[in-house]
């Protein structure tokens, strides 16, 4: 389990169902890294960052991350990860040096659960093998009625639950508008979801809360900028609603404030954020003080971390990668079932890398 390579490239390709948080959406953007073992197992890490970076990270990785794995045992998941979080203290913390640590935690994860021939949530130890979803995807540049529609597919599908966006194109009264419609038109038996990405101050957050609730609502995600957390707490005081987050913050030690003070009863930690090994930290430490966890995103990879937790909450369904992997997981009535495949148990189709793929 010696690591004797490491390879990087980038996916640059068309959006199958693009989304549409603004106007204008870019290009679909990845990073592949493969690490490869003296025995000739090769673990996949991936990223997805939706706000452009690629380019940097891989930069990243090749100057700094990559020099320093060459000769480890990739069974040392721990060691690594600590000794590649403190040797970039100086020039990170936050940011892309933890985007470039995480795609590399999540291949040796891969790697080790191919060895072990066991998929991570196994590994890790088990505690279900389904886990719910809801449908992520109502963007706010589809507009009300977009939004709607949008929803309605999702509820074809057999979520029960679906989560739709305000902020940023509209103002305040026409977001509270759309919640209306949207409750109206899906009835009282659905979930709905607010994610406002970061859009509002917490003033904003507490007199738009106020307007929605009426309308039974999930939770209220990202109400305000991650380092704002005592605007996170006045909302969350204020407001007869979960108010959720966690997606913008890097690390354990990002998410403190939260932990030491648990007025969020739901964190959505990303994987790129810190990795598999972090999430699963951040999981336990939140379970202690009686929160859940719904992280933010890859599905098909957070699947195997809600599998293996006993406070995990929701995964977020969004197409954004189904159509790459051989064998993707795909949701049957808003229920996802944990692959039982060796290591994460994703693999990218041929073609794609053929087609798509630039190596850095």
């Amino acid at each position: 389990m010696i690591i004797k390579d490491v390879r990087i490239f980038q996916l640059r390709m068309p959006w199958i169902d693009p989304p549409r948080w603004s106007l204008q959406a870019r290009k679909r953007e990845l990073l592949i890294l493969e690490v490869e073992t003296a025995s000739g197992i090769v673990g996949l890490g991936y990223l997805m960052p939706l706000t452009g970076g690629i380019e940097t990270i891989a930069t990243c990785l090749k100057e700094i991350i990559v020099p320093r794995l060459m000769g480890k045992d990739a069974t040392q998941i721990e060691a690594i990860w600590r000794d590649l979080w403190r040797s970039t203290l100086e020039i990170g913390r936050m940011g892309v040096t933890i985007l470039a640590l995480s795609a590399v935690d999540i291949a040796l994860w891969d790697a080790l659960g191919k060895q072990a021939g066991l998929p991570l949530h196994r590994l890790w130890g088990g505690f279900k093998t389904k886990c719910p979803a809801y449908g992520s995807g109502c963007w706010r540049g589809l507009g009300g009625e977009g939004m709607i529609e949008k929803a309605k597919s999702y509820l074809n599908m057999g979520f029960k639950t679906i989560k739709m966006q305000c902020g940023h194109l509209y103002d305040d009264r026409t977001d509270v508008e759309h919640v209306m419609r949207m409750r109206e038109a899906l009835g009282p038996d659905i979930g709905i979801m607010i994610d406002v990405n970061m859009a509002w101050t917490a003033d904003q957050a507490i007199s738009i809360g106020r307007k929605i609730e009426p309308y039974d609502i999930y939770w209220l995600e990202e109400p305000v900028l991650p380092d704002d957390y005592h605007g996170y707490f006045r909302v969350a005081e204020k407001l007869d609603m979960r108010v959720v987050g966690g997606e913008n913050h890097f690390t354990r030690y990002d998410l403190r404030p939260f932990l030491e003070n648990p007025k969020i009863p739901i964190l959505q930690p990303d994987v790129m954020r810190g990795g598999l090994t972090e999430i699963r930290k951040i999981a336990t430490l939140a379970d202690a003080w009686g929160m859940t966890v719904a992280p933010h995103l890859f599905h098909e990879l957070m699947v195997h971390v809600v599998a293996s937790i006993p406070n995990g909450s929701l995964l977020e369904y969004v197409n954004f990668l189904d159509d790459i992997w051989v064998e993707p997981v795909l949701p049957e009535n808003g229920i996802l079932t944990v692959p039982e495949r060796p290591g994460h148990g994703l693999s990218i189709k041929e073609n794609i890398l053929r087609e798509f793929a630039v190596k850095c």
